[in-house]
C-alpha cells in the first residue's frame, strides 16, 4: 500500500443503513454499517464518497496513483476518482438483524 494514502479527516464515527443490493452479497438491503471518517484508507476497503454531491458506498481499490470505486454487484459501472479527498469514511463495522450478521472490517 503507497504511504500516500492517508486517514481521512478526524471526526466521530456515524452510521448508516444500506439501501439496495449495490454492495451484495457482502452488504445486503438493510444492514447497518458504522463509518469512520478517520479510517485508514487501503485498497480493497469499502468507503462512503461524496461523488457528484450524492453520497455512495463502494468499495475502494487503488492501484498505484489510480483511485476507483466498484460496486460487489456485477455490471454496475466503476467509478473513478483524481484522489481521495472526496472519501467521507471507511466502514469499520456492519450489524444486522442476527449476531451471525454482524462483522469488523477495522481488525
Amino acid at each position: 500500500m503507497n504511504d500516500d494514502l492517508s486517514n481521512c479527516s478526524a471526526s466521530e464515527p456515524f452510521a448508516l443503513r444500506v439501501i439496495g443490493d449495490d454492495m451484495a452479497p457482502e452488504f445486503i438491503d438493510g444492514h447497518i454499517i458504522v463509518i469512520d471518517p478517520g479510517g485508514r484508507l487501503a485498497s480493497g476497503c469499502y468507503v462512503i464518497a461524496n461523488h457528484e454531491n450524492q453520497m455512495i458506498f463502494r468499495q475502494l481499490l487503488t492501484d498505484g496513483a489510480e483511485y476507483r470505486l466498484v460496486a460487489l454487484k456485477p455490471g454496475l459501472p466503476e467509478i473513478m476518482l483524481d484522489g481521495i479527498d472526496d472519501i467521507v469514511g471507511v466502514v469499520s463495522q456492519r450489524s444486522g438483524k442476527r449476531r451471525s450478521e454482524h462483522k469488523r472490517y477495522d481488525v
